[in-house]
């Protein structure tokens, strides 16, 4: 199949990339690199086209499409920090909302015949009831959760309007090699490095939040399955296990045999307290299940950045 994955050259994107490409497909990736998303060109294997472009820009993007003329459209692109959606929700609203738009009104022009769709957790906000699923109610607190529940929306009018099939995933925090791990988002990435490297970590509030932590192999497994599965419905991808960060730390002090000294900070912006899945339905309908664990998924993390270092210290 001839398939568009927005925001390629990223952390899962990127991941995504390797695995369509190994199957047979047909990949162009678009991305436009923006400092704070974590694309890096490096990430992009050379066997997909790379186009650098803006999801936003209006000429380009339906231009792309028509002459690339897919079938699916994997749509990862985004503004995904939580903080820095929360500090400027205009430009998180712009990206991934007006950017979404963009590109869903170029799939319909070009009559591809899908959209798949990187949500998130996020857009559950604080829940009243453990573990989530897909019935529980969508209340975001963040500007970032706002943006991804409207885009869920959006895509079911497309569908009732065009007839522009989509499945929506709606990741957990995603994990592993590739991921930026000097932004605000990912803080088994951040940490992992921190740990390498010996400085100290912060932790926000008492350590104790939680969330459902998912390993990228994973999450790339769930997506494949979404090209023939799942059409017009929403999925929690997640291990169905809630991991706090003072679990992290204490995993990452047992694998790197260094205990990392802690600053304290306040709970950010928009961060919920706690949330995990019950992921029964992608099990059921997608054929699903989470096969790395979290410590074999964060012992595969901190392997990744330890060869990364060694190369940068070589290269120096």
């Amino acid at each position: 199949m001839r398939i568009v994955v927005t925001g390629g050259a990223g952390f899962i994107g990127s991941h995504l990339v390797d695995a369509l490409l190994e199957t047979g497909h047909k990949v162009l990736v678009v991305d436009n690199l923006w400092v704070h998303g974590g694309g890096r060109r490096q990430n992009v294997s050379k066997q997909a086209e790379f186009v650098e472009m803006d999801i936003r820009d209006p000429g380009g993007i339906p231009a792309l499409l028509a002459r690339f003329q897919p079938e699916i459209i994997y749509h990862e692109a985004a503004q995904h920090s939580v903080a820095f959606g929360s500090r400027d929700p205009k430009y998180d609203a712009d990206v991934n909302v007006r950017g979404t738009l963009n590109i869903l009104e170029a799939a319909h022009a070009c009559n591809a015949r899908k959209v798949i769709f990187a949500s998130s957790a996020a857009t559950y906000g604080n829940v009243e009831a453990l573990p989530v699923d897909e019935l529980s109610p969508q209340r975001p607190i963040s500007p970032y959760g706002i943006t991804k529940m409207i885009t869920e929306h959006y895509l079911r009018f497309y569908k009732l309007q065009h007839g522009l099939d989509y499945t929506i995933l709606r990741y957990g925090n995603v994990f592993g090699p590739r991921q930026d791990p000097n932004g605000e988002a990912g803080v088994v990435a951040i940490f992992a490095a921190q740990f390498l490297r010996r400085q100290s970590v912060r932790i926000d509030s008492d350590g104790e939040q939680t969330r459902d932590y998912v390993y990228i192999s994973d999450v790339v497994r769930a997506n494949i399955a979404a090209l023939t599965k799942g059409s017009g419905e929403a999925y929690v991808i997640g291990a169905g296990q809630k991991i706090s960060v003072n679990t992290i730390y204490e995993t990452l002090a047992t694998i790197t045999k260094y205990r990392a000294s802690i600053t304290r900070a306040p709970q950010r912006d928009g961060d919920a307290r706690e949330i995990y899945f019950n992921p029964t339905k992608a099990e059921q309908e997608l054929n699903w299940t989470v096969r790395t664990s979290f410590e074999a998924g964060v012992r595969n993390t901190v392997d990744f950045f330890c060869d990364q270092e060694k190369s940068q210290a070589i290269s120096v």
